[in-house]
C-alpha cells in the first residue's frame, strides 16, 4: 500500500476501498452524502461502497449525477446534503461525480450563486477553507479529479466553467484499481485517453514546473504502455493498476496548466442535447492541437516521443490518431454528432476558457476553427 502526500493524501492499491471506514472516522464524518451516478449504482459499486461504510457513518445517497455535471444537479445534491444534515461527502465514480461533489462542497458552505465561484468570474479568491470534506473514490482511470483542485460544471447560462481552488482538493483519495475491473472497453479507452491528454498538455504547457513535467512524462509512459491492454482485457490487473496511476499522475501534473484540447472540449461538452464524453473529445482533438503546437514545442518533442515509445523524428500527432483508431474511438467530431455550424461558437468559448491561456501557442479564433475542422473527420 503506497501512501502518497502530494497536494492531497492518496491511498493507492488493490483493496484501498477497505480503508473507507477509518478515513470517515479520521475526518469526523458521521452523516455522509454519497455522490454517484446511476451507471455506478447499476454496476453494483454503490452497494459495495455502502456495505464497506457499514456502521462507520449514516449514509444518504445522491445518484443523479449527469455525464457532464450541471449547476442544477449540484443544487439538487446540495438540497439533499442540507436536508439530511450531512457533514461530509464520499464521491464514487468518474470525474463527473467527483466534480459535482466538489461543487456541493462549495455551495453548502458558501453563499449562492454557484457561478460566482467559477475561475473566469474571479471565483478563485472567493472559495475559502470552509469547503465540506470529501473522500474521492474513482471508478474510472481518466480524469484524476480525485487529486485535482478543480471542478468543471455546466452552469445555468450554458457555459461549462471550472471552479478552481486549493481548497477543492479532495481531503483524501482512495484509489482502488479493483473498482475499474468491470469498466467496459470503450469507456476504458475514452477515460484512458483523457489521462493521456492531461499528461501531454501539461508537459507542453509553457509554465515552469519541472516536477509536474516529470510526473506527466511518467504518467504518459504508463498510459501508453497499458491502455490497449486494459481496453482489450478489462481483468488485466497490472494494466488497470498502471492506468489508474497514470490518471492520477496526469491530474497531479495538470496543476501546471492544460491547453487548447481542453479549451475546446469544455464548451463542446456543454452543447445542449449532445452529451459528449469528455475523454473521447480530448482524444479526437489531441492530434490537431499537437500539430498546431508543433512549431513552438520543438525542444520538448524528443522527450514526448520517448515517452510515447517512438523513435526520434516520429510524429506524435499521427501516433495519437492511430492509437484512437486502434482503441475503437470515433474517427472525428462528425462521428460524435457535432455540427460544423457550432465551430464559431465553440471557438469563441475556447478563447474565454481558462485553459486557453496555458497553451504553448496562443490560438486565434480562426485557428481554433481550423483545429475543429481538422478534427471533424469524414
Amino acid at each position: 500500500m503506497a501512501t502518497i502526500s502530494y497536494l492531497t493524501t492518496v491511498q493507492f492499491d488493490f483493496g484501498a476501498l477497505s480503508l473507507l471506514p477509518g478515513e470517515l472516522a479520521r475526518l469526523g464524518i458521521r452523516r455522509a452524502l454519497v455522490v454517484t451516478d446511476r451507471g455506478v449504482a447499476a454496476a453494483g459499486l454503490l452497494e459495495r461502497v455502502i456495505a464497506t461504510i457499514g456502521q462507520a457513518a449514516e449514509v444518504r445517497v445522491f445518484q443523479d449525477t449527469p455525464p457532464n455535471p450541471t449547476e442544477d444537479a449540484v443544487m439538487a445534491a446540495a438540497a439533499v446534503y442540507r436536508a439530511e444534515a450531512c457533514d461530509g461527502m464520499v464521491a464514487v465514480g468518474g470525474g463527473s461525480s467527483m466534480d459535482l461533489a466538489k461543487g456541493v462542497g462549495v455551495i453548502v458552505t458558501h453563499p449562492e450563486p454557484l457561478l460566482q465561484y467559477a475561475a473566469v468570474e474571479g471565483g478563485v479568491a472567493r472559495i475559502t477553507p470552509k469547503v465540506a470534506p470529501l473522500i474521492a473514490i474513482p471508478t474510472t482511470a481518466g480524469t484524476g479529479s480525485e487529486v485535482g483542485r478543480g471542478a468543471v460544471i455546466v452552469m445555468r447560462d450554458g457555459r461549462k466553467l471550472a471552479l478552481v481552488s486549493p481548497y477543492l482538493f479532495p481531503t483524501v483519495a482512495l484509489c482502488d484499481p479493483e473498482l475499474t475491473l468491470g469498466l467496459p472497453p470503450l469507456l476504458t479507452a475514452a477515460t484512458g485517453m483523457d489521462a493521456v491528454a492531461h499528461c501531454i498538455e501539461t508537459f507542453v504547457s509553457p509554465l515552469v514546473n519541472p516536477p509536474a513535467e516529470a510526473i506527466a512524462l511518467d504518467g504518459l509512459r504508463r498510459a501508453i504502455g497499458h491502455i490497449e491492454r486494459a481496453t482489450r482485457d478489462g481483468s488485466d490487473r497490472q494494466a488497470r493498476w498502471e492506468m489508474m496511476m497514470a490518471a492520477m499522475e496526469g491530474a497531479m501534473a495538470f496543476q501546471k496548466g492544460l491547453g487548447c484540447v481542453h479549451a475546446m472540449s469544455h464548451p463542446l461538452g456543454a452543447v445542449p442535447g449532445l452529451p459528449l464524453h469528455h475523454g473521447t473529445l480530448n482524444a479526437v482533438l489531441l492530434p490537431a492541437v499537437l500539430r498546431f503546437n508543433a512549431p513552438v514545442i520543438g525542444h520538448k518533442v524528443r522527450a514526448l516521443t520517448d515517452a510515447l515509445g517512438l523513435p526520434a523524428g516520429s510524429d506524435p500527432a499521427a501516433f495519437i490518431a492511430d492509437l484512437n483508431r486502434r482503441l475503437g474511438l470515433p474517427g472525428g467530431l462528425a462521428a460524435m454528432g457535432v455540427r460544423r455550424e457550432l465551430f464559431g461558437t465553440i471557438a469563441d468559448l475556447a478563447m474565454a476558457d481558462h485553459c486557453h491561456t496555458t497553451n504553448p501557442r496562443t490560438a486565434s479564433r480562426d485557428e481554433y476553427i481550423a483545429m475543429l475542422e481538422a478534427s471533424y473527420g469524414a
